[in-house]
């Protein structure tokens, strides 16, 4: 299926992670690609926002961190703004201020890896991007806390965003889940549940290189076993940490692909890449919404690779794909 080549732009920032000579996730320990992650993938906050608030609710497994960005009322990377402020005690805003757009978001990193500071960046993006109050979710990690310990938490977030959303501004009948790779399937497991136990209503969901199946021998990872930036070995340890059995994938709230339905759900934006060993999930994730009714905007890039949406200030491709996910939230929330 793979007939482009990786884009120019992308192919020099591989080359520059490669110069540095990183090891592969699946060769560290779960503490030190922790470390390596958040060194890597941490930054200096951009772009500024109006307001950024570091809050916890109480879920099913004790307080969940979580990080309440306001966007400013012009939209654009562009648009000027007050410096960031810290938290309020109980994280309210001016009552007056118009009601935005509410999506709650779930990092990546294999559901073992990732910090709130870790996806600063893209949480800011989007939050500017969309004119959305933007919840992103600090979910307890694999392997001290494995299926369905995340899960449960990122369902628990939807519920608890929707239900004080109108405290830090946003506007509960506008709310959305999105995710990046394992962070993808945890929004597509969110609004699963939400549908299987009459949950808060969801709008849409925008899952970015899900995590949607458990075969490693599809097309897409015998392509990119070897990466690049995802391999199949990474994938394969990453599922060690996270399923406490092979049982475990076979629950759709792990593995969506394993649901008997994917009907009845918000309308759904999946993002592919070419160059993915999840390309293949992604696609087959989109299929089934279309089979079973949900709708969905299937957004591929031939020429990318896994994680790419984080590189629009070094890939075009990349700030193409991010611009259109934003217009996909717009129109939905």
């Amino acid at each position: 299926m793979r007939a482009a080549e990786l884009d120019p732009e992308l192919a020099a920032v591989v080359d520059e992670l490669e110069t540095l000579g990183l090891p592969e996730w699946h060769d560290l320990s779960v503490e030190a690609a922790r470390r390596l992650e958040d060194e890597v993938f941490s930054g200096e906050p951009e772009p500024p926002v109006e307001s950024v608030r570091d809050l916890a609710f109480d879920g099913p497994h004790g307080e969940v961190p979580v990080r309440v960005y306001r966007p400013t009322a012009a939209t654009g990377p562009g648009a000027a703004t007050d410096s960031d402020t810290p938290a309020d005690a109980d994280g309210s805003l001016d009552a007056d201020a118009p009601a935005a757009r509410t999506l709650v978001y779930f990092h990546g990193g294999g559901w073992t890896l990732g910090t709130l500071d870790s996806i600063d960046g893209p949480c800011r993006e989007l939050a500017t991007r969309t004119d959305s109050v933007v919840v992103s979710v600090d979910y307890r990690l694999a392997p001290e806390h494995p299926f369905p310990v995340p899960v449960d938490e990122a369902a628990a977030a939807v519920e608890w965003a929707a239900s004080v959303a109108d405290a830090f501004g946003g506007d509960p009948d506008r709310l959305g889940v999105a995710g990046t790779s394992a962070g993808g399937a945890l929004a597509a497991a969110a609004a699963l549940h939400a549908r299987e136990f009459d949950g808060p209503d969801i709008a849409g969901q925008f899952l970015l290189y899900p995590i949607a199946g458990y075969d490693f021998g599809t097309e897409s990872y015998r392509e990119n076993a070897d990466g690049p930036l995802l391999t199949r070995a990474d994938m394969e340890w990453f599922y060690e940490q996270y399923l406490r059995s092979p049982v475990d994938a076979e629950n759709p709230f792990a593995v969506p692909l394993r649901a008997d339905d994917l009907g009845g759900l918000p309308p759904a934006t999946v993002v592919t890449a070419g160059f993915d060993p999840l390309r293949d999930d992604g696609l087959a994730l989109a299929e089934r919404f279309d089979e079973d009714g949900t709708s969905v905007e299937r957004r591929h890039y031939p020429a990318m690779a896994h994680g790419f949406c984080s590189l629009t200030d070094r890939v075009a491709v990349a700030e193409e794909a991010l611009s259109a996910v934003a217009a996909d939230i717009r129109d939905r929330l």
